[in-house]
């Protein structure tokens, strides 16, 4: 998997872009700084893996938007160490990054051979979280409780399995509305009973697919 100085230097233009829109984690910024997001993409497409934008790739899925990532991701506030759920592994790219941060991540797709094929090709890139096929709005409650949730695709709803399955203390970042727009919401489990709502900018994703998703 070829990173060439050609790759390094659109990357940091890309890095330098999200930091001029308000990403301000720069452990966030160095992760996604060390992923070749090019290697995600076709030769054809490689103009298009450092923009700053969504591209399709397959089965009705994107390759999220980096200023996305970066907004989820320093949302989470990641520390080494962290379990975390994520929901929706798509390409694989967001989960790179969270194991970048040093996270223990468990992640779940609902498309199979999205799954098949993230599942085989990320581990040639060095990452290796633990994969599962399913039903993401139902969690994995097997491996519960988790340090943090994320969820990669809009909802209609947060899914109640996922708040219980987060430790007291963690948090669950969602993307909730409809079918076109959703709002950015984290959710932090203060105790069992109490949790506290913040809600932040407006983003569009694909479908949460799932029995406490989108049918």
């Amino acid at each position: 998997m070829e990173d060439s100085y050609k790759h390094q230097g659109m990357r940091r233009k890309l890095i330098q872009k999200l930091r001029d829109k308000g990403i301000q984690d720069e452990r966030v910024l160095s992760a996604m700084g060390k992923i070749p997001r090019h290697v995600f993409f076709e030769n054809a497409f490689l103009e298009h893996a450092y923009q700053d934008k969504a591209f399709p790739i397959g089965h009705g899925q994107t390759i999220s938007q980096p200023y996305t990532v970066a907004f989820q991701s320093e949302l989470l506030k990641v520390k080494p160490g962290d379990k975390i759920l994520e929901i929706g592994t798509g390409s694989g790219y967001q989960a790179c990054v969270l194991c970048e941060l040093g996270a223990k991540v468990y992640t779940i797709e609902y498309q199979k051979d999205l799954y098949e094929r993230t599942r085989r090709f990320l581990p040639q890139m060095g990452y290796k979280p633990h994969f599962f096929s399913g039903d993401g709005s139902k969690g994995i409650p097997a491996h519960a409780p988790y340090d943090k949730v994320i969820v990669t695709a809009g909802a209609p709803s947060v899914p109640s399995a996922l708040i219980e399955q987060l430790s007291v203390g963690g948090c669950l970042v969602i993307p909730v509305g409809d079918n076109t727009t959703q709002q950015m919401l984290r959710l932090t489990k203060d105790s069992e009973k109490k949790i506290v709502k913040e809600v932040f900018s407006n983003f569009s994703f694909v479908p949460l697919k799932g029995e406490q998703g989108w049918q």
